[in-house]
């Protein structure tokens, strides 16, 4: 039998490089074959999913401290990912951030640093942001937009938010204040006029602008093409033609609700595997009531309890997999 091991990663407990291999793991017990394809959604994981980190470069931190960066440099096309060099991990989570100085100049100098050491093609995931500084931040410390000439830029989007609404949808998760958000909507409009008067650009009403802040704005301004999410990296690891070689995908993140079935991981692969006549399950950490029956799948917390769940993650799933191998074979 051939598995698809497609899962997404489980927050704070496996990565999906991670969550892959606990299936590849078990799957091969079984004697299946398994086709490892982590999967993310242009959010956080992106570079992992994409080939992973081989360069390192110390950048200013989402707080303006310097930090070390992981990014990848790999025949002529680099692949970063925003959350590393301008994250809310990074800032220290929503207590210790501060959303009116959080600021992705270190994603603009990561931006700066793949273009002078020869990319020509830019993949930027969004996702996991700590800042609402509508991408300025970022723009500035790309340097001159002329330099860019003959590079792809790629913002890969994981939300379809418009430019405008960025600090009301995502604000509150930063750490952002009722009185602070009413800042950061005010600055955001500000900073339209700004990319008008200076740019000729407006980033005004465009889905997917206000991801990560709005940095999809600024990126929007500098050129870049905004692209969803799991289509794109479904694209770059050739998912079709895995899909249809397989006999079952095996998915998964670490909460499975209604959320996820609106452009994330779980409803990108319920999709391809449909297109494929392949049938899917999913493991996740834990499902909400609402999707209990909707799909055939696994609660780790229901199977394991909650503790194990979250602390034995890899085990949990290993032994979901071999116990249900031979139902899923039929």
């Amino acid at each position: 039998m051939r598995v698809l091991a497609a899962p997404d990663k489980f927050r704070g407990s496996l990565t999906a490089v991670e969550a892959a291999n606990a299936i590849e793991t078990a799957v091969k017990k079984c004697g299946g074959i398994s086709i490892n394809a982590p999967m993310a959604d242009g959010g956080e994981g992106t570079l992992q999913v994409l080939g992973g980190p081989n360069r390192m470069t110390t950048v200013t931190g989402p707080l303006g401290k310097p930090i070390q960066a992981e990014w990848r440099l790999s025949k002529k096309t680099a692949v970063i990912e925003m959350a590393l060099a301008s994250g809310l991990s990074v800032a220290g989570g929503p207590e210790i951030n501060k959303p009116l100085e959080a600021t992705t100049k270190g994603t603009g100098e990561l931006i700066r640093c793949a273009m002078e050491q020869g990319a020509k093609r830019i993949i930027v995931g969004l996702g996991g942001s700590a800042t609402t500084d509508g991408g300025l931040g970022a723009l500035r410390a790309m340097g001159p937009l002329s330099r860019y000439k003959g590079v792809e830029l790629i913002a890969v989007c994981d939300v379809q938010t418009n430019f405008l609404d960025a600090a009301n949808h995502f604000g509150v998760q930063k750490g952002a204040t009722k009185g602070e958000l009413k800042f950061l909507n005010q600055r955001l409009q500000r900073i339209t006029q700004v990319y008008e008067d200076e740019f000729g650009v407006s980033v005004i009403d465009i889905p997917k602008t206000g991801a990560a802040g709005g940095l999809a704005g600024g990126l929007l301004v500098a050129g870049a093409e905004l692209v969803e999410g799991f289509d794109f990296i479904a694209q770059e690891i050739r998912l079709d033609e895995l899909m249809i070689d397989s006999d079952l995908v095996i998915t998964g993140e670490g909460f499975l609700d209604s959320t996820s079935f609106d452009g994330k991981v779980i409803s990108g692969i319920c999709r391809y595997a449909d297109t494929f006549s392949v049938p899917v399950f999913v493991i996740a950490g834990d499902i909400s009531p609402e999707i209990v029956g909707k799909v055939e799948g696994v609660s780790l917390v229901e199977a394991f309890g909650k503790e194990r769940a979250f602390s034995e993650t890899e085990l949990c799933i290993e032994r979901t997999v071999i116990e249900h191998m031979d139902s899923l074979s039929r």
